[in-house]
């Protein structure tokens, strides 16, 4: 396996070869499980923001409760029991990974079942503990689906592969986003005070309903192949090989450069994440209507991101992938800037639609580039221990700092906010050249 894209040229596919590749059985599966993956996201930050904000929650309040999304930053904890221990009976019957897979499915209906039936306004408290369930199990069945994917296709077909899965992702964010304003507006009682915790009842429950979706494509998906691992002869043999193995294969591998590589990981999402976090309050704030946020960002936004992510996904193949990693780097950083100047707007649908196009596509094209270099570092012997890992690590300083953003935004303005998110993204530029210009160990996959 040639572990960094950069440094060992691949024979370049032609156009066509390329553009085939999407309609291949593990790419169509991957859009599907993306589906699944990305419905529980919006659910417990996006979409929960807009429903507590208007429920009169607190800017701070909201950028706290962000905290929920740390799960994602700590899942490589206990991604080796993923990676190696098998679920009674479960296992035996559906393999490793579709185990695990369906046992996170399951808890996430759970949750944001309890999560419905829940009223923010009346009691906090059991809505956090629902979405820290929602966000827990997610980021377990993130760890088998990663591993999943990576084991589904040699290293050429992984951009596409992500292309797919970010392309299953929008279209259940679409859903999460879109889907439950729309529910919600429209089971609205007319003439009634604007905030109906019922409305929002409904819709969740909904959402819960969707995530059928995935267990009946786990159900009918087949089990990759694994490599055989030497059975563990004692507790701390099992921790060996489950726990330090992954970690010091990395090490290994990369020596000095690992420090580098964890670097540009943990920083290059760091603008999106941090800004996100606010989004939903800044429309409640600027008045735009559920409809509006819904048609402008969560249906036409998210057509615009997987319009990136397939771009980026066929530049990633054609071009190298550290190449398009910069290119989605600067125009991530930059978009954020045009929310800045959208806050002096204030209720303008046009203005929306307009950085609102630039905003997606820079992030569909940086996402899918991404998720092929972060594929291309793991050893498919660790690979759902060491992409947790490395998923991790993009999460945690960003999702840290966003639980921030709230009192900034109360102390200092949504303008000045944006502007600080863009410039947080300037120094990921510097590590992408760094990264581009290392030279690193290869092993096979």
């Amino acid at each position: 396996m040639t572990d960094t894209p950069s440094t060992t040229p691949q024979p370049k596919l032609s156009w066509t070869e390329s553009l085939r590749v999407y309609a291949e059985p593990a790419s169509i599966r991957m859009l599907l499980l993306g589906f699944s993956a990305g419905l529980p996201l919006l659910l417990v930050f996006g979409t929960l923001s807009f429903w507590l904000r208007e429920a009169g929650i607190n800017r701070t309040t909201i950028g706290h409760l962000s905290w929920v999304g740390l799960a994602y930053g700590f899942k490589w904890v206990w991604s080796p029991l993923v990676d190696r221990m098998p679920i009674p009976l479960l296992t035996r019957l559906m393999g490793r990974r579709r185990s695990w897979l369906l046992l996170s499915q399951i808890v996430i209906m759970a949750a944001l079942t309890a999560m419905a039936l829940t009223d923010p306004k009346l009691t906090l408290a059991p809505m956090v503990w629902g979405a820290l369930m929602v966000a827990f199990a997610s980021a377990t069945q993130d760890i088998a689906l990663d591993a999943y994917r990576i084991e589904s296709a040699d290293t050429e077909r992984q951009a596409a592969l992500a292309a797919t899965y970010q392309t299953g992702y929008r279209l259940a964010m679409i859903w999460a986003g879109a889907g439950v304003l729309w529910i919600a507006a429209r089971a609205e009682v007319a003439d009634v005070a604007s905030y109906q915790h019922s409305a929002w009842q409904t819709a969740y429950l909904v959402m819960a309903a969707s995530m059928v979706l995935g267990v009946l494509t786990v159900l009918l998906s087949p089990e990759p192949a694994q490599r055989a691992m030497p059975p563990a002869k004692n507790l701390a043999d099992w921790l060996q090989g489950a726990l330090v193995a992954p970690f010091a294969d990395f090490i290994r591998r990369y020596r000095w450069q690992a420090a580098l590589i964890l670097g540009l990981i943990a920083l290059y999402r760091i603008s999106d994440v941090v800004m996100g976090i606010m989004a939903n309050p800044f429309y409640v704030d600027m008045g735009y209507t559920k409809d509006e946020v819904a048609a402008v960002t969560k249906v036409y936004g998210v057509i615009m991101t997987l319009v990136g992510a397939f771009i980026g996904g066929v530049l990633s193949m054609r071009f190298g992938v550290m190449r398009i990693l910069m290119l989605g780097a600067i125009l991530s950083a930059a978009t954020n800037l045009l929310f800045a100047g959208l806050a002096s707007y204030g209720h303008d649908v046009t203005a929306l639609i307009v950085v609102i196009s630039a905003d997606n596509l820079s992030s569909g094209i940086a996402s899918a580039a991404f998720i092929a270099y972060l594929s291309s570092l793991t050893n498919i012997q660790y690979s759902a221990t060491q992409y947790a890992l490395f998923s991790s690590m993009m999460l945690l300083l960003p999702k840290f700092l966003a639980g921030f953003s709230g009192e900034f935004v109360d102390a200092f303005g949504y303008s000045p906010f944006f502007t600080a998110t863009a410039l947080l993204g300037v120094p990921v530029l510097l590590l992408i050249w760094l990264a581009s210009r290392s030279k690193t160990a290869s092993s096979p996959r």
